[in-house]
């Protein structure tokens, strides 16, 4: 495996920032009165699990690490709860619903695999 010296060459952060990018635009379009709530809710959520990850690559321990792949886990499940309910709202389609859920869990399991990949160090 090579030596990764940079946050933004981690595959799960890549797909993360890609999250991020993709959220952003979707919750635009949000009604103006969510534009404070839940859209707010939502992007920073998204914006947490590709943080966590970056925070994460620097700590000197993988117990150090591991928190903050853990957070970014839980963000994501937070940010697939919100396009739940953003489809239940009629906020989404269920074509965006989907496209959107599939790239949320594409980050899960290469953060997943990140994570296993850090526990053999």
């Amino acid at each position: 495996m090579a030596k990764i010296n940079s946050f933004t060459e981690i595959v799960a952060w890549q797909k993360a920032h890609e999250l991020v990018l993709a959220i952003y635009s979707l919750t635009k379009d949000f009604p103006k009165e969510e534009m404070f709530c839940l859209a707010s809710q939502v992007r920073r959520a998204v914006v947490s699990i590709a943080a966590n990850i970056a925070e994460g690559f620097r700590r000197k321990s993988y117990k150090d690490s591991d928190h903050f792949y853990t957070i970014s886990a839980g963000s994501l499940e937070e940010v697939k709860y919100y396009l739940v309910l953003s489809r239940d709202l009629s906020y989404i389609t269920e074509a965006e619903y989907l496209k959107y859920f599939d790239l949320a869990e594409e980050v899960s399991k290469t953060l997943s695999g990140w994570k296993n990949s850090q526990n053999k160090y």
